[in-house]
């Protein structure tokens, strides 16, 4: 007895009655649904999960087996494929279309477009051809996170720059440090960051080698708005960017804290109140907002201050408070986006990624405005800068125009995950070197919306480079120039 989801009720129970009581009406029926099985789902596989589908497979199957089972006799052979067919369309219908008997919609679309090569995008290692110098570590490891952020753990390593600070001697992180890992949750599916490569990051640091007594905290602010729900960010997606698409950022916070001291914390739940520092007697989690907006690009600068679960009071710009004092040397921060297109600003990335540190709303919407105008260099500068941008180009969205969101099916395998001090020197790399590749190589369209040499007022070009000037005038090294950067480069897909 075959079930119609849709219905309701067994087919086998219209058997007597109507349409169905016609041969000729029952032959339509059968074959129309058959037909209509394979055009709707042959495409996209995953369309044999919709309602419509498991009704047209139902009747199909019915259809084949009463039409061809009497054929026993004449034509074995018959039978077999009869069987074959039937046999292949319930089961893409029953396991929703997806290998593995992945159960969710999500896991499902993860499973059909999960490729193991990445497209064939050309990148080259470099070096600098002027004075100023900012280098970018790149590796492609495919959909292997934790494989390729260890490859870039030790391309830096090999060139100076250590990830651990030990034995005096300095790096990113020391063992008792505090790292606030920043992330984009304000869309799911491919417009977040990839929680796969959060999870390696994790385990990158609390395999500190001198034994990590420190804390992490996986963070956002969503806004409270807008985003794939309506109503801002969530560290805990159902439809999560990743190999296995329920992992969430919270469910990776989870599975570190057994051991360590790993939270996650959604500004979201705080970007709605005003608060003072520490220092000023106010012990409420909240946000900080300027008195007054930058004289050059507008921006007001707001920034969360707030208590971890482990009683850890932080101030993302003035640092730790203990003992009545700010120890700024013991936070840090890894701003990890993703990279992608953005329907306003052209592209998204270690930059723009700071609109998640200020406080959207209590600004009154100025902040996200004044992308525009360099605001998130001032944002950076008077705040906190990144002590390492790590940039997410796993799965990226490179149709121009189409982000933030970004649904399983926008995002193209590029399996590259790149690291580096200068957040404006990996936007720039990683706009022409992934995302215009990306798109041109894919026949996307113009990708001019995306270049970093463009300087059309409120272009990506423009605003990345009024940001540089920002952090240039803060005595940060910043350069959105392709001579200036250095490239080094691990390939470990052949």
């Amino acid at each position: 007895m075959v079930y119609n989801e849709t219905m309701g009720r067994k087919i086998s129970d219209l058997s007597g009655s109507g349409l169905w009581n016609s041969r000729f009406g029952f032959l339509i029926i059968g074959f129309a649904s058959l037909l209509w099985f394979f055009i709707r789902s042959g495409p996209k596989p995953s369309r044999a999960a919709y309602p419509c589908q498991k009704m047209a497979s139902a009747n199909a199957a019915l259809w084949l087996s009463t039409i061809f089972g009497p054929l026993a006799g004449v034509s074995r052979s018959l039978l077999s494929l009869c069987i074959l067919i039937t046999l292949g369309i319930m089961f893409f219908t029953f396991t929703e279309g997806a290998p593995g008997n992945i159960s969710s919609a999500s896991n499902l679309e993860v499973g059909l477009l999960m490729k193991t090569t990445p497209l064939p995008l050309v990148i080259e290692e470099r070096e600098a051809a002027d004075s100023r110098v900012s280098t970018v570590y790149a590796s492609r490891a495919g959909t292997n996170a934790e494989a390729g952020f260890a490859q870039l753990i030790e391309l830096m390593e090999g060139d100076g720059l250590h990830f651990y600070a030990r034995n005096g001697a300095p790096g990113i992180v020391a063992k008792g440090d505090v790292v606030i890992i920043k992330v984009n949750s304000q869309w799911n599916s491919r417009g977040g960051t990839n929680s796969d490569l959060v999870a390696a990051i994790v385990k990158s640091i609390v395999a500190h080698p001198d034994g990590f007594e420190g804390e992490i905290v996986i963070a956002d602010n969503g806004q409270a708005q807008y985003g794939s729900g309506g109503n801002g960010g969530s560290l805990d997606w159902e439809k999560n960017n990743a190999v296995d698409s329920s992992q969430s950022y919270l469910d990776v916070a989870r599975k570190f804290s057994t051991e360590y001291l790993v939270s996650a914390y959604l500004w979201d739940t705080i970007t709605l109140k005003r608060v003072e520092e520490y220092a000023n007697g106010d012990d409420q989690d909240g946000y900080i907002v300027a008195d007054r907006p930058s004289s050059r690009t507008g921006i007001i600068v707001s920034y969360p201050k707030f208590e971890t679960i482990y009683g850890t009071k932080v101030s993302f710009a003035r640092g730790i408070w203990d003992k009545g004092e700010y120890d700024s040397e013991r936070l840090k921060i890894i701003n990890v986006p993703v990279l992608k297109t953005h329907f306003i600003y052209g592209a998204t990335g270690a930059v723009k990624h700071y609109m998640g540190v200020v406080s959207n709303r209590l600004t009154r919407h100025n902040a996200h405005r004044k992308v525009g105008t360099g605001g998130m260099g001032t944002q950076m500068a008077r705040t906190r800068m990144p002590d390492l941008n790590v940039l997410d180009a796993i799965w990226v969205n490179a149709r121009p125009k189409s982000g933030p969101s970004s649904s399983y099916e926008d995002a193209d395998l590029a399996g590259i995950v790149a690291v580096g001090r200068d957040p404006v020197a990996l936007d720039a790399w990683g706009a022409r070197e992934i995302l215009m590749q990306l798109a041109n190589l894919q026949g996307y369209g113009d990708a001019a919306s995306m270049d970093p040499n463009e300087r059309t007022k409120g272009s990506f070009g423009h605003w990345l480079s009024l940001s540089m000037d920002e952090l240039r005038r803060a005595g940060f090294n910043a350069t959105n120039n392709a001579d200036e950067i250095r490239v080094l480069f691990e390939d470990a897909v052949r």
